[in-house]
């Protein structure tokens, strides 16, 4: 149906952008009525909750960064995506190749971030564009997208970096947004629960990680990550948050012996 009615173009930019308005506030709206209502409070990383008008004021930003900022960016990069050869056309790619191609954004988005992210920690970024993200040092869902136009522009780069230079189906680059989406509202979801993904997948990020970045000072934060973490184990930028694991488990350990 989808193929017979629309174009391409409208395929891969409106509908790309309401597809990804679609999971995403429908994987992040609920976080903000779990921490309002006080549900699920023993697996909530912090003790403090969000007041309703920051919020509010998170969701009214969104939405005007989304429709001002996201979905021209989508038009425009329209061009270099055909160009690469991207289509919507039967016959579907293989799991085979869509898994493969998968793989390989989350690698090269993975990568890109952490420079990225490890850049705007700089002071005169950090001041001027990446501490309108740190706004919330109690993150939730919604907070994911968070962000200073400048920001949303320099960082969306590494998501949309893998897809652009392999010209993929766009059923590859409709997952591949829903699967990135999920993750980074679930990163700021401000809950571990013992269902998150990060206690089963090795390498995972996941809430408890990244919350450990919001709460500390610029400076000092690390977990520079987007989804895995071999980048700051790599480079040492998880010093603290291992240390903080290491004391969390001795305490563990201690109350079980007596």
């Amino acid at each position: 149906y989808l193929i017979t009615h629309f174009s391409d173009f409208q395929l891969a930019c409106v509908g790309s952008f309401f597809l990804h308005e679609a999971v995403f506030f429908l994987s992040g709206l609920p976080f903000i009525y779990i921490e309002r209502a006080g549900w699920l409070q023993k697996y909530k990383i912090q003790a403090k909750n969000n007041t309703t008008e920051a919020q509010k004021k998170c969701i009214t930003r969104l939405l005007l960064y989304h429709f001002s900022v996201n979905l021209p960016v989508m038009l425009a990069s329209y061009p270099v995506f055909s160009f690469m050869g991207m289509r919507s056309s039967l016959p579907l790619p293989s799991w085979k190749v869509i898994s493969t191609q998968l793989i390989f954004y989350f690698i090269v988005e993975d990568f890109i971030f952490y420079w990225g992210h490890r850049i705007l920690h700089t002071k005169w970024l950090y001041k001027h564009v990446h501490s309108v993200h740190h706004e919330y040092a109690t993150p939730f869902g919604l907070t994911s997208e968070y962000a200073h136009p400048a920001e949303i522009l320099f960082l969306g780069f590494a998501t949309i970096f893998g897809p652009a230079i392999t010209g993929p189906h766009l059923i590859t680059l409709w997952l591949w947004m829903v699967v990135r989406v999920l993750e980074t509202v679930e990163a700021h979801s401000g809950y571990h629960f013992p269902w998150s993904p990060s206690n089963f997948l090795p390498l995972y990020g996941g809430s408890d990680f990244h919350d450990y970045h919001h709460r500390l000072i610029y400076t000092k934060s690390g977990n520079y990550a987007s989804t895995f973490v071999y980048m700051d184990w790599i480079f040492g930028t998880d010093h603290g948050y291992r240390k903080l694991q290491e004391l969390k488990n001795e305490e563990i350990a201690e109350l079980k012996k007596n």
